[in-house]
């Protein structure tokens, strides 16, 4: 995923589905869309297309309809919102964020553990 590629919250839901599945017709992603979301059938085809456009999902024709896909893997899209997050609240130091984290969240000796393998991995 390129730098300049943003995704609204709504965008990342969509690929969360596809993520998890694909390739979908449109018919079957608004089907799978969060109950809650309340989106119309249009909101997600608009919300569909802008992905395209972006090239996070490209489309297969199918007969009349188009199969949708993801273009992009979820782990360069979770690294890039991360890094904008970093950059956006934490002047991009990333170690006021894990505080942040570790402050606001009961960590257990297994994560306390991965932290600590992670920051020797870090160190070589």
């Amino acid at each position: 995923m390129t730098s300049a590629m943003k995704l609204s919250d709504a965008e990342l839901e969509l690929m969360a589905i596809l993520w998890g599945r694909s390739p979908l017709a449109a018919s079957e992603i608004i089907a799978a869309a969060p109950a809650d979301r309340d989106w119309s059938p249009t909101t997600v085809k608009t919300m569909l297309s802008r992905l395209v456009e972006k090239g996070a999902l490209r489309t297969t024709a199918q007969g009349r309809r188009f199969l949708y896909a993801p273009a992009i893997g979820r782990e360069s899209v979770a690294a890039d919102q991360a890094g904008r997050l970093v950059d956006r609240l934490f002047g991009g130091r990333l170690s006021p964020l894990v505080a942040q984290l570790a402050a606001s969240r009961d960590l257990s000796d297994e994560d306390l553990a991965e932290l600590e393998k992670l920051v020797r991995g870090l160190r070589k």
